[in-house]
């Protein structure tokens, strides 16, 4: 089994130009800032993000009952795997923190590897718990809504990871304003908001299946700032401000995309915030050795060294990079 518990940020280290880390390589607009300010003005009480899960549930047109705030997405996940599932089943190649976690809760987990072009695979009928990506987590594929749905079964939860779907104009495959039995979606703001030390997710779902969630949460594990976050971002300029940066990034990801076409690297068409590559063995070694990070993918179970994930950067940081991919691709 890989390593399941690496993670992007291990490789950002300092000096090097930062393709690994998924967050929106731009400054955070002045209303979050001001929001998160202000809330260290309350930080001499308890925190309570009642008013921040409602601020997400009417973002998504739901009510305040169908949406849990969690410490980021991986509080998500651990609150999942505290279930008694009798068969969970893992998606892969996604991100690998559900599956960590549902072997931390010392489940036997089921991992339905789909090959590349990395569409979404069946899975065994017997699964009571599915856990996918969408936009997946490191390939960029964005599966119809509809597959996504076919997955649903009595007896079953779907738990769709859309922690990179803000970064999707227009969101076109996202479940998050769906309210169905048996599905949950997992959400991120860590990405697009460019606050990762600010721990800031939730999930949204029918209320029968997010009330056992909400018991299991640990007391307070939404901080005061977080909770801050959450309202500020659940805003309708949060909303503009979001469809703007995901405009930036389709435009970003596009350049960065003819650039890999162009020096010959394999790649697999990308919806989102990073384009999975396939230079060949030892180019991550080599690419570090050269002052840029890139985040390794023989971590992800059906992924191997020959491939590499390339976080969207503006194009003057992809074209200083672009030179140094196909020169270690050759080596």
């Amino acid at each position: 089994m890989p390593d399941l518990r690496h993670h992007g940020d291990v490789e950002a280290t300092p000096g090097l130009v930062d393709l690994a880390v998924n967050v929106f390589p731009g400054s955070r607009p002045g209303w979050l800032d001001d929001a998160l300010r202000v809330s260290l003005d309350h930080v001499g009480r308890y925190p309570d993000p009642t008013a921040a899960e409602a601020a997400l549930a009417a973002y998504h047109h739901r009510p305040a009952a169908h949406c849990v705030a969690t410490a980021g997405a991986a509080e998500a996940f651990t609150l999942l795997a505290r279930r008694p599932w009798r068969h969970p089943v893992v998606v892969h190649p996604q991100f690998t923190e559900p599956h960590a976690a549902l072997l931390a809760a010392g489940h036997e987990v089921d991992a339905v590897v789909a090959p590349e072009p990395f569409a979404l695979p069946a899975v065994p009928d017997t699964a009571d718990l599915v856990v996918l990506g969408n936009p997946t987590n490191p390939t960029g594929v964005l599966h119809p809504a509809g597959a996504v749905r076919a997955l649903l079964r009595p007896g079953r939860l779907v738990v769709v990871d859309e922690a990179f779907m803000d970064a999707v104009p227009g969101e076109p495959a996202s479940l998050a304003d769906v309210v169905t039995p048996g599905l949950v979606v997992v959400r991120s703001l860590t990405k697009q908001w460019s606050i990762p030390g600010i721990r800031a997710g939730y999930l949204l779902g029918h209320p029968d299946d997010v009330a056992p969630l909400r018991a299991a949460r640990t007391p307070w594990s939404v901080s005061t700032p977080a909770a801050a976050a959450m309202t500020a971002c659940a805003s309708e300029r949060a909303r503009t401000e979001s469809v703007r940066r995901a405009g930036l990034l389709a435009g970003w990801r596009a350049h960065l995309e003819a650039g890999l076409a162009d020096v010959g690297v394999h790649h697999v068409p990308s919806s989102t915030a990073f384009v999975l590559a396939r230079p060949g063995d030892g180019v991550h070694a080599r690419l570090r050795e050269a002052g840029v990070a890139v985040r390794r993918c023989d971590t992800f179970p059906g992924l191997d060294a020959s491939w590499v994930r390339l976080a969207v950067r503006p194009p003057e940081v992809t074209d200083r990079v672009l030179p140094l991919l196909a020169a270690a691709s050759r080596s």
